[in-house]
């Protein structure tokens, strides 16, 4: 395990910025929203500023402020963050995020996390970065997928000295978490999800609630309009990553995208997220290059995802389990749905606000429900 600091040669900027200013645009969109994908002038005018007044030193340092580390695991290098709280008794916290999410996401809540008002409510948290995303190293062979990952936490954590503690997962994270209680339940003090991933219960459908008619009108509208992304990622990742890893544009769109539709911003990303952190998001993907590695994720494992969604399992998890479903997130199980699978279920929380991305677009109520959810348990 080595010391990390990033410093980005300043060539690989000079270079993004000749991209941006030599892009060959297409016409406008024929409609006059969102629903061809980003518009002509909103993309141009980000990139614009990308170009002419975006600053990735500031975030870089920000980063560098944090302890980084890397370690290799399974014969693949790891990058991650190890904030250590100032209070002994705190209790060992690893994040994941999933894509086109980064340890970016969590440099709002780390603070709080960390070294908080009441010390009870301390945390040391570990943020590593998923194989094939931000700094960590691109598999160079099939099998990295979510069970391999969750083994590679696993060992991470007992090598930075944490035979027990919590996880907290959000899209992949999510997967991730939940594989790591299934193979060392007892490690964990508990798990919390942003949401739960558990199929609709056909048993329920002649008695649903108004929630959940419209989680499954949400997950209908989502198969038919929002997920292209995905079938490219699952089927073609190599494919679609050459324009990803090539075209700063390309990849800057194909992120935006999701950030729209995932914030709960209504309609207006920038209500929620500023420019500076719109690009954050696509910088952590453009300069180490991780469009097709990111993507093939999804061909690893978004297969056994979705059978987590539509058929049984028999991994029941029975790790004192945490929940909180944002209102636009998608999927959006109700309770009875994921008790089917999560079978100790302590915290169930329904916030007013916040999407996808809760941590950065909304990270006191991250913190909030983090803190909530690990009180249930250590108070008892």
């Amino acid at each position: 395990m080595i010391d990390h600091r990033l410093e980005v040669p300043e060539a690989e900027l000079l270079d993004l910025r000749d991209r941006l200013l030599r892009t060959r645009w297409p016409e406008a969109e024929t409609v006059g929203d969102w629903s061809q994908g980003v518009p002509l002038a909103y993309l141009r005018e980000l990139c614009d500023y990308w170009a002419t007044g975006y600053d990735w030193r500031r975030v870089e340092s920000r980063l560098n402020a944090l302890p980084q580390f890397r370690t290799e695991i399974d014969g693949l290098g790891i990058h991650f963050l190890h904030v250590r709280s100032p209070h002994p008794g705190a209790t060992p916290l690893v994040l994941t995020s999933g894509w086109p999410g980064s340890i970016l996401e969590f440099l709002k809540v780390i603070e709080p996390l960390t070294d908080p008002p009441d010390p009870a409510d301390a945390f040391h948290v570990v943020c590593p970065s998923i194989p094939g995303f931000g700094f960590s190293d691109k598999p160079a062979e099939p099998g990295w997928g979510i069970e391999r990952i969750a083994g590679a936490w696993l060992r991470l954590m007992s090598e930075l000295g944490y035979e027990r503690f919590g996880a907290q997962g959000s899209d992949w994270g999510t997967s991730i978490t939940t594989c790591m209680a299934v193979q060392a339940p007892e490690r964990l003090i508990g798990i919390h999800l942003m949401p739960p991933l558990a199929a609709p219960d056909p048993d329920t459908f002649g008695d649903l609630t108004k929630a959940e008619q419209q989680s499954l009108d949400a997950l209908r509208h989502a198969s038919e309009w929002e997920d292209g992304y995905s079938a490219e990622q699952s089927t073609k990742p190599q494919t679609i990553g050459y324009s990803l890893v090539d075209s700063p544009v390309g990849l800057c769109a194909w992120i935006v995208e999701k950030l729209r539709s995932w914030t709960d911003c209504g309609g207006d990303l920038e209500s929620v997220l500023t420019k500076d952190e719109i690009l954050d998001s696509v910088m952590i993907y453009w300069l180490p290059g991780t469009g097709a590695s990111s993507a093939r994720l999804y061909w690893e494992s978004i297969r056994q995802v979705q059978k987590w969604f539509t058929e049984a399992t028999s991994d029941l998890i029975d790790v004192p389990t945490g929940c909180t479903l944002f209102p636009r997130e998608t999927p959006r199980p109700s309770r009875r749905w994921a008790a089917n699978r999560y079978t100790n279920i302590v915290y169930w929380s329904e916030p007013e606000r916040g999407g996808h991305f809760a941590a950065l677009e909304q990270p006191e109520s991250f913190v909030r429900e983090v803190r909530a959810f690990f009180r249930v348990l250590l108070d008892n």
